[in-house]
């Protein structure tokens, strides 16, 4: 019989690299271990690619949830053996994986990082989920109705009669707001730092217009918040998706096509609905992940 294991982590152990999970031979078995980053958003998605293999296969699965370092301690295990597969984002292997610092296209993105993953570390990207956890700007959608603000370049015109909130290292990044302003002929009549959980706070209360924030957000909803489409790819893409060792789809090519179930499935909105469920309300990610696959007539 099938069964999931839930595996809590032990965090000396994962940064020590010593822990041990289904022998660690790195031999493929008739187990999938699956890790995650420590973020809600990973839970569900974890929850989601188990529900879907056990559906679609014989093969039982175990989740290892909320690796300290995320990428920095999961990449490794990859290549050892210690994980099967893993949800992971496109601008982040990009750079912290594969050291690339040259913008380039998500769809160029993604193909270079099909290649380089299957000849360096012999693992496949198996379809992206269709959302796109990167940086964006919000504002509440009243506004952006009355202005017919769709994308950052809309905004611009608009500026000089509104305030900007972001947190206090927004404004120091190199990818931060005096950049952003170059690129779109922003001219904020005013600046705010606020600390990450008062930013939504503060455009709800009108202290401020525009706040920076991710597009998967739980709270955009809950603020009934607008995000911008950034029309000159100002911010890296963050597509997300499943991160699979060559020996386990060679063993198990019935794998590919349950994960592939995954690709597309999910946009912004939806995910950023399905994080605020778990971060806000409590909801168990299981729940929220087998919800979703009902209704998306998956499961």
């Amino acid at each position: 019989m099938k069964k999931k294991k839930w595996t809590a982590l032990l965090m000396a152990a994962v940064l020590c690299g010593t822990f041990l999970l289904g022998g660690c031979s790195g031999k493929a078995s008739d187990t999938v271990r699956i890790a995650t980053k420590p973020m809600a958003e990973q839970f569900i998605l974890s929850e989601m690619l188990a529900a879907l293999i056990e559906k679609d296969t014989d093969l039982n699965v175990e989740i290892t949830k909320g690796i300290a370092g995320g990428t920095g301690n999961i990449h490794p295990a990859m290549v050892k053996g210690d994980f099967d597969l893993y949800p992971e984002y496109t601008g982040t292997a990009w750079s912290d994986i594969l050291k690339h610092t040259e913008q380039s296209s998500p769809d160029e993105m993604y193909k270079k990082l099909q290649e380089e993953y299957k000849d360096q570390f012999k693992m496949e990207w198996v379809g992206l989920y269709g959302f796109n956890n990167t940086y964006t700007l919000a504002v509440k959608k009243e506004f952006a109705e009355e202005n017919n603000v769709v994308t950052f370049s809309d905004l611009a015109a608009l500026t000089p009669n509104l305030k900007f909130g972001a947190e206090y290292d927004f404004y120091e990044r190199e990818d931060g707001y005096d950049p952003l302003c170059e690129t779109y002929g922003y001219h904020f009549k005013d600046t705010s730092d606020l600390d990450i959980g008062l930013k939504y706070q503060a455009i709800g209360a009108d202290e401020v217009d525009v706040i920076n924030a991710f597009t998967t957000d739980g709270l955009l909803g809950a603020y009934e918040l607008k995000t911008l489409e950034d029309d000159k790819d100002f911010f890296p893409s963050y597509y997300c998706g499943t991160i699979v060792r060559g020996e386990v789809l060679e063993a198990h090519p019935e794998l590919r096509g349950v994960l592939m179930k995954m690709d597309g499935i999910l946009t912004d909105e939806e995910m950023s609905q399905l994080n605020y469920r778990v971060e806000n309300d409590n909801e168990d990610e299981k729940t929220v992940a087998v919800d979703f696959l009902t209704q998306k007539g998956l499961l």
